[in-house]
């Protein structure tokens, strides 16, 4: 015959298994079992006061914490550490489901699909997105970026036409514009901050124009710490017809996000910066968008239909997630969301604040110490970047893993905005709500060691 169906497509698809509520309430979910061992777990404990750091209830949610308790660990803007809620649940997956989901009527490969549609569900409303069929399940926030650069930029941009960015950017919310712009024929544009890191109204006014057609940004800057003007951002680049990519690697893990609210077109975020698995990432974009975006991958599962020399493409979600999904990731990623509403966002931003707060007083002791960015402790979202005066960040952050502390050294995957700063590098101690006190304590004893250890003072 000439034309095939493709016979994965036996099993339930996820769009036909999200038009039944029945599906998604269903409490033998493994995603509920999830969400109610997080609930059960002393996250529920909520701390009388929330900033009270002198100790922290939560480290022993984390094995990795609760085994090493010498241990201070200040790179979560990195990857954050996991609850044994989300170790629990990949594990779970594999030991009581692990089947290949949307490719069989068997019960396995059934409930896996479900724990998928369950945990798109979850993150949807967790982001305040309005729809979970607007959920694209990929593995990472750089390739959900990459997505929007490949599948979406070439829609809109053409030559003479500008897409804006921040100097603030990520590599991984730069290099694919610096490619779109270079297969258009289009400039990439940059937004520089203050001296405290803050974005003006006047530079926004100058560098968003006719041109215009995308701006992305970092919703939070991941060396600065500074939450940008996102909503600001959007406003004006719509007002031209243009369109808002918003980088949330490093704010979902440390406040409440609402894309609507945020009026953004596209959002993305990685599951490991926010308490999940590695391999894990989700995009969100508004539904007219991504219906009229071409597929960035191509292969199994993500078509309708396939002949010998055409194919339809599945309906969205479904079409940009091409190949087998990684379900026991997914899965462990809706338990790191339900870990994290158990603990409660309130909780997580007062616990933070305080952190750094501390952090940032304990540093202006250090006169050897300059803390890089806004003077503002609360501008700082879980970010302290700093340098030690004439040593470079790598033997401090040798030095400091010595003394158990763990920081990150280097240019943070962000060097035009370290070159804008006029550093060829610096140090970062980033923060979680399962940090306490005595972290902070051990980075300044240890930053002390340092000095010592190059001036012997």
């Amino acid at each position: 015959m000439s034309t095939v169906m493709e016979s994965t497509k036996a099993a339930p698809s996820g769009a036909a298994l999200r038009e039944d509520p029945a599906v998604l309430d269903k409490t033998a979910c493994a995603i509920a079992d999830a969400a109610a061992a997080a609930a059960g777990s002393s996250a529920t404990a909520r701390p009388a006061d929330p900033a009270d750091i002198a100790a922290s209830p939560f480290k022993r949610d984390f094995p990795l914490l609760a085994n090493h308790p010498e241990l201070a660990f200040l790179d979560s803007a990195a990857t954050a550490q996991r609850p044994k809620a989300v170790l629990d649940a990949q594990r779970r997956f594999y030991e009581e489901m692990n089947a290949n989901a949307l490719r069989g009527l068997y019960r396995l490969s059934m409930e896996a699909t479900e724990a998928i549609e369950v945990a798109r569900e979850r993150v949807a409303r967790f982001i305040g997105a309005p729809s979970a069929r607007d959920v694209v399940l990929v593995r990472n926030a750089s390739e959900a970026l990459n997505l929007v650069a490949k599948a979406f930029a070439p829609t809109v941009l053409g030559p003479g036409d500008e897409v804006c960015i921040t100097i603030m950017e990520h590599h991984s919310n730069l290099i694919p514009w610096q490619q779109a712009c270079r297969a258009a024929g289009a400039r990439l544009v940059y937004l520089y901050p203050d001296e405290q890191g803050v974005i003006q109204p006047e530079e926004m006014d100058a560098k968003i124009g006719p041109r215009t057609k995308i701006v992305a940004a970092a919703h939070v800057s991941n060396v600065l710490g500074i939450e940008n003007p996102i909503a600001e951002l959007g406003r004006r680049v719509h007002a031209r017809g243009g369109y808002l990519v918003v980088d949330g690697a490093q704010s979902v893990p440390h406040m409440k996000v609402d894309v609507q609210a945020l009026d953004c077109d596209f959002f993305a975020f990685s599951a490991h910066k926010a308490f999940g698995p590695f391999g894990m990432g989700v995009l969100w974009g508004k539904h007219e968008l991504l219906e009229a975006m071409p597929p960035f991958l191509t292969g199994g599962e993500m078509i309708d239909n396939v002949t010998e020399q055409d194919a339809q493409w599945a309906p969205v979600p479904e079409k940009f997630e091409a190949g087998t999904q990684d379900a026991a990731g997914i899965y462990a990623t809706a338990a790191a969301i339900a870990y994290m509403e158990a603990v409660g966002r309130d909780v997580i931003e007062q616990r933070e604040r305080a952190l750094v707060r501390d952090c940032m007083e304990k540093l202006a002791e250090l006169p050897y110490v300059h803390v890089i960015g806004h003077p503002d402790p609360d501008q700082h979202h879980g970010v302290v970047s700093f340098n030690v005066e004439g040593i470079h960040p790598h033997d401090v952050a040798s030095i400091l893993d010595m003394q158990n502390v763990a920081i990150r050294a280097g240019h943070h995957c962000a060097q035009p905005l370290l070159a804008w700063l006029g550093q060829e590098s610096c140090c970062r101690a980033s923060y979680a709500f399962y940090n306490d006190e005595a972290d902070t304590d051990a980075l300044v004893e240890g930053l002390k060691t340092v000095w010592r250890t190059f001036n012997g003072e």
